[in-house]
């Protein structure tokens, strides 16, 4: 049965007839619209093609998405072409060195604008235009909510640049020489060089980051087009794309294909295989359990373990490999990849073409010969790139990135370092007076989703200074927060519940010894109960509040790590199951 609009013998409205405002009368509703759209130029005749909606998340203050009006030129085109009405509109726009406190803190607030602008302007489609971190998530969190035919367009990654013979990029490359400038191993005129480089262009992050990691999961998710996730932002190949996912979401709108229908569990099934294969972002776990959460499914972590087991890494992309998203659109893109995990992935699953995702794996041919994409016969990494850890020191579960750590330090004890939050850590972090080893673990408290609050990727805690100066490369860190995709090292992070709340990691104190076991998936506080519910009775934690605003609504409302980090009232309802199954 046909969706209905205004009662049950009338079919859905479409075009500019959708989303009537309310002034009592439908037909002056009309109207009025026609008139006032007419003021901008357009023809009777424009006006009753099928409407495409663009989300302009262009901004001054990202440069992420600094390709903005060349996207939104060629969009419009392909949906023109097609025989559709392209209007686009803005809405909130996130870059993550441009946000405070962080840009995860603004995440939620984006998809509630995108919901909205979606179901209160007339559109039979959508297509999303992100590129950064969390606009991407955010975009795609929106439209789930939203529920009709949408389509991602990732802004496409940034060139690399050189410095001094060098190929560099953001932003693996950015704490690679930062950690060399703490190290006193480069000096300022060096560090102001790089600088100059690592950047080459607009786009988002040219390694495996967070941002290169929702492009993939976009296309894996069957968001975006076949081929959308590795062209470059200022190619003529990211141009086409983006043409012919205008003309993409006019055929969307005509065979009525809403976004329930592609984000499935297979859908999310897939994604998360594409995370582990990639050496993914572990920022992509948080972002898919919200997504998940819009459409009613559960991330499990430990199915998602399981699966990390059998999945190795194929990507050779920093940080994990060697190489940068040029690279990888070169060796054949996502159709390579794919082809590569074919027999782990549910290939029935419904894409934005119509088609399955195992028709556009064979649609795309049989490859060619490259060195980006390895085999599973000789993998990057023979497991998936992120591990799910558990223990008394995180009950809800915590995550590693196993396949950028050091090998040396995946089996470690070690005695704790405390900071009680970002503050102290900035405080204490770089003086001589630190009291503190190679051998110790850091602990960072309080940069949860409510701590901080946003969950910010304070979980790179730098290495003390007095060790950097002593060539220490790496040491065991844990904390409640995020790390950057772009981030290398031992380092536990989404420790759940956080310490804000009372979970464990609150009551860790300076000495205490802390056992991370990355092969029996462990990380425990070698402290007995007895002694954690004493300290528990003698300093009870206070939940960060606030008396207005966004913040009071956030920290009312904010989840675990767990369940994506997302409102609870912007949740589905009802959950439907879990994934992966």
């Amino acid at each position: 049965m046909s969706r209905r609009n205004q009662s049950d013998d009338q079919p859905e409205a479409t075009g500019l007839k959708k989303g009537l405002t309310s002034y009592g009368d439908n037909g002056f509703s009309l109207f009025l619209r026609k008139a006032f759209i007419k003021g901008a130029g357009y023809s009777d005749s424009a006006l009753t093609r099928p409407v495409v909606g663009i989300a302009n998340t262009g901004s001054a203050y990202n440069p992420c998405h600094g390709n903005m009006p060349q996207l939104l030129e060629a969009v419009k085109r392909g949906i023109m072409l097609a025989g559709g009405l392209p209007l686009d509109f803005p809405t909130i726009s996130i870059h993550e060195s441009f946000s405070y406190p962080t840009s995860m803190y603004l995440r939620n607030l984006m998809s509630m604008d995108t919901e909205e602008m979606i179901r209160a302007q007339p559109m039979d489609a959508i297509v999303l235009i992100g590129g950064c971190d969390k606009t991407v998530p955010a975009q795609l969190m929106g439209a789930a909510s939203a529920g009709i035919p949408a389509i991602e367009l990732v802004t496409g990654s940034m060139l690399t640049g050189s410095h001094r013979s060098e190929r560099v990029g953001a932003c693996t490359d950015c704490r690679r020489y930062w950690g060399k400038y703490r190290a006193q191993e480069i000096d300022d005129q060096e560090i102001a060089d790089v600088n100059n480089q690592l950047v080459a262009s607009v786009g988002t992050c040219s390694v495996m980051g967070t941002a290169s990691t929702m492009a993939c999961l976009s296309e894996a998710l069957g968001m975006s087009l076949p081929g959308g996730a590795s062209p470059p932002a200022v190619t003529a190949d990211r141009m086409r794309i983006a043409e012919l996912t205008g003309a993409q979401a006019v055929q969307m709108a005509h065979d009525k294909l809403t976004i329930d229908k592609i984000l499935t569990p297979d859908a999310f099934e897939n994604a998360m295989r594409v995370l582990l294969a990639i050496g993914g972002s572990t920022n992509g776990i948080v972002h898919l359990a919200a997504i998940a959460g819009r459409v009613g499914l559960d991330i499990d972590l430990q199915a998602l373990d399981r699966m990390g087991k059998d999945t190795p890494v194929l990507l050779d992309l920093k940080p994990s490999g060697q190489h940068y998203m040029e690279d990888f659109h070169k060796a054949g893109g996502m159709a390579t990849l794919l082809r590569e995990l074919k027999p782990l992935l549910k290939l029935d699953a419904l894409t934005v073409t119509g088609r399955t995702l195992g028709e556009e794996i064979e649609r795309a041919g049989p490859g060619f010969a490259q060195t980006v994409v390895k085999s599973a016969a000789e993998p990057i990494y023979p497991q998936g790139g992120i591990a799910v850890l558990q223990g008394n020191l995180a009950p809800g579960g915590a995550i590693i990135k196993q396949s950028s750590a050091d090998a040396g330090l995946m089996e470690h004890e070690g005695r704790a370092v405390v900071f009680e939050d970002a503050a102290d850590l900035a405080l204490r972090i770089d003086s001589d007076e630190l009291d503190v080893t190679a051998d110790d673990i850091l602990v960072l408290k309080n940069i949860g989703p409510k701590g901080a609050p946003g969950m910010p990727e304070a979980g790179y805690i730098p290495i003390p200074r007095k060790l950097a100066i002593q060539g220490v490369k790496d040491i065991v860190r844990i904390s409640d927060g995020r790390m950057s995709g772009t981030a290398f090292g031992t380092i536990v992070l989404h420790v759940t519940p956080e310490s804000a709340i009372g979970g464990p990691l609150a009551y860790v104190q300076n000495g205490d010894r802390i056992r991370l076991s990355v092969s029996q998936r462990e990380i425990s506080l070698l402290v007995s109960e007895q002694q954690l519910a004493l300290r528990r009775e003698r300093a009870p934690v206070v939940v960060p509040s606030a008396e207005r605003g966004y913040k009071k609504l956030f920290l009312d409302t904010v989840t675990q790590a767990d369940k994506g980090v997302d409102f609870d009232f912007l949740r589905a309802p009802q959950t439907k199951g879990t994934v992966p199954r």
